[in-house]
């Protein structure tokens, strides 16, 4: 046995041929069919076996292949059909942890060995180890037959390939458990999600002298952007918009907190700074650890008067369009819930106008980013100056909540080259009619 004696072009192409080939493979078994499919006509291997000792009792090992198994079963997904030994000749030589060359192996081989019948009949056997962690957890053991002529100058090389190929399907069978996390976690995600999703209004209420409108798009499967309306008495309804800090899951688990809290206690939410001083006691108390808050604005609209009574927590100030200017609702500021428990919430009351624009948002529009595309390039944030330019286009009565909506969504996504948001992003415009 020796290095093919091809000229090193047409070898080179046979490698490269089969480096293109297993760079596309995923399962770890056809990877090895495909390396020694190709890599064999240049290193004839003739016999073989291999054997590792991954995961099983101290002193035993599998035999994971042979050149005269009738069926070869997968040694990934079918290791339950593998023969399980203990001792013998393979045995010392995968405990080893050092490459091994025997050559008296008919001398060595007692009848009881348990991989006799697979190594019976060859005179000698090459040992190589496959490392993890320093410790060899797999061997190739190359067999030769009596009289046949071996060149040993190539073990180092087949040492070096063994060796490196063996961490080679280490990683991809790594590199699939990941994925198979990865696609696991990404489901619980979506339930996750749909969960919070359902926590949102089915429907919008219909409040006479109103137009509502609402747009909710989360940065990752869940995220920690809230909305919500409460009917209460006389016709009233609240209008409720938060913003957990942080995203994905933990937010949107504090962003489910937050909402039953808001719906545990009817009493709670009117009037609006009750409402918030609430969420805020219980929130600080209980929940909010490590720097985690929530923004949060809430109004109590009375259609009859169409007044807005309403606080604020931290939240970006809402735009109110009215007579062609946008007006920022900057009123009763106070502290983001969970931060202070001791804070207290004050609120004022608007009186609407026909034709106003109301528009509730969260920071993830304001904060949308412009894709940079020269590397000196700064930053480019959407900004509270573009979204007040599109609400002030949506004054006029014929202009209705969900268009003023549409149009801010399209502008984002012109701006951010219809890339996906880095932060969650809701939206609420209410018009009076």
């Amino acid at each position: 046995m020796s290095l093919s004696s091809r000229p090193w072009q047409e070898s080179l192409e046979i490698i490269d041929r089969t480096m293109r080939a297993i760079s596309s493979i995923t399962d770890p078994e056809k990877l090895v069919d495909a390396y020694y499919g190709g890599i064999g006509a240049l290193i004839p291997v003739g016999h073989y076996c291999s054997a590792s000792r991954r995961n099983v009792a101290p002193g035993e090992y599998i035999l994971t292949r042979s050149s005269r198994f009738t069926e070869h079963p997968n040694p990934w997904t079918e290791r339950h059909r593998l023969p399980r030994m203990r001792g013998g000749v393979l045995g010392e030589a995968i405990y080893a942890n050092r490459p091994m060359i025997i050559d008296d192996l008919p001398q060595r081989l007692a009848p009881d060995d348990p991989a006799h019948f697979y190594l019976e009949g060859f005179q000698s056997m090459i040992s190589l180890p496959q490392y993890d962690n320093g410790e060899s957890l797999n061997i190739t053991a190359l067999l030769i037959e009596p009289e046949r002529e071996f060149d040993r100058s190539i073990i180092p090389v087949l040492h070096w390939h063994a060796a490196l190929f063996g961490r080679g399907t280490t990683n991809q069978v790594l590199r699939n458990q990941l994925k198979d996390a990865l696609d696991e976690l990404d489901r619980e995600l979506q339930v996750v999600g749909q969960i919070q999703r359902s926590l949102l209004p089915a429907k919008l209420p219909n409040i006479p002298g109103f137009d509502l409108a609402a747009h909710y798009l989360t940065s990752a499967r869940a995220g920690g952007d809230y909305y919500d309306f409460f009917p209460l008495d006389g016709g009233k309804w609240g209008a409720f918009i938060a913003d957990v800090s942080g995203h994905g899951t933990p937010a949107a688990v504090l962003m489910a907190i937050t909402h039953a809290l808001a719906h545990a206690r009817p009493d709670a939410q009117t009037p609006p700074a009750a409402l918030l001083a609430y969420l805020n006691e219980r929130l600080t108390r209980a929940y909010t650890r490590g720097g985690t808050f929530v923004t949060a604005f809430y109004a109590i609209l009375d259609p009859t008067t169409r007044t807005l009574t309403f606080s604020r927590a931290g939240h970006n100030p809402p735009r109110l369009v009215r007579d062609g200017k946008v007006i920022s609702i900057d009123d009763c500021g106070g502290l983001p819930l969970g931060i202070d428990p001791t804070q207290t919430y004050e609120q004022a009351t608007l009186k609407l106008e026909h034709g106003d624009v109301l528009l509730l948002y969260t920071d993830g529009i304001t904060e949308a980013v412009a894709p940079v595309t020269k590397p000196d390039e700064s930053r480019q944030l959407f900004g509270v100056r573009r979204l007040d330019e599109l609400v002030l286009s949506c004054a006029s009565a014929e202009t209705s909540g969900r268009e003023c909506i549409d149009r801010i969504r399209a502008a984002l996504a012109e701006f951010t080259g219809n890339a996906a948001p880095n932060d969650d992003q809701t939206l609420i415009a209410m018009t009076c009619k």
